[in-house]
């Protein structure tokens, strides 16, 4: 059960206006967000904040995008950003073979080395120590520009921000993230958890 449960979806129609955004991205509105809209100010706030951050204006595809939130809130140990992640990954084009061994990024033909930089990226700015030194700044360089990084950085403290919310809250997995989460991360050992 979560430490707070989540309003109906009609229960702020700003908040409920706003959270149509989420019916593209997820195919429904996340109960984090119907747990946030407690205090509409917050979930205006977080919607906002996530349509910007997701928004593209590069390289940085949306489908990549959600493959670095994955491995960011992989890092976090977040089980529910995951399968969100992942779903999300899904919905916006991500190569099957992408989403099947995103834990082989490093080696599997299906990920590029501009791919392999943004994602080495992804975990080393998520664990605590961070862990960005000089040759993942390097590399990353190689591939990406000044803006695209940004764009990154912002996907991956988005997510830092969620993995807290969700893995605190105990945020009930809706079905469809739980269905996505089974089909891509089982091999990670990917379990709901206490997000039941």
């Amino acid at each position: 059960m979560p430490l707070v449960k989540p309003l109906s979806p009609d229960a702020n129609q700003e908040v409920k206006k706003l959270a149509d955004f989420f019916n593209e991205t997820l195919g429904f509105c996340p109960n984090s967000v119907l747990t946030m809209q407690i205090r509409p100010e917050i979930a205006t706030s977080f919607i906002n904040l996530n349509k910007a951050v997701m928004a593209n204006h590069g390289k940085v595809t949306s489908a990549l995008k959600r493959l670095i939130a994955y491995l960011s809130s992989n890092a976090s140990g977040c089980r529910y950003c995951q399968a969100h992640a992942i779903l999300a990954a899904e919905r916006y084009g991500a190569k099957q073979e992408q989403l099947q061994n995103v834990w082989e990024y490093k080696t599997h033909s299906a990920f590029s080395e501009a791919e392999r930089a943004a994602l080495d990226f992804a975990i080393a700015a998520s664990v605590i120590p961070n862990n960005v030194n000089d040759k993942i700044k390097t590399n990353l360089h190689k591939y990406w520009n000044e803006g695209e990084i940004v764009e990154m950085l912002g996907v991956i403290s988005l997510f830092g921000y969620l993995n807290r919310w969700n893995d605190s809250m105990g945020t009930t997995l809706e079905e469809n993230a739980i269905s996505s989460g089974n089909k891509y991360l089982d091999k990670n050992n990917w379990e709901v958890g206490k997000h039941v």
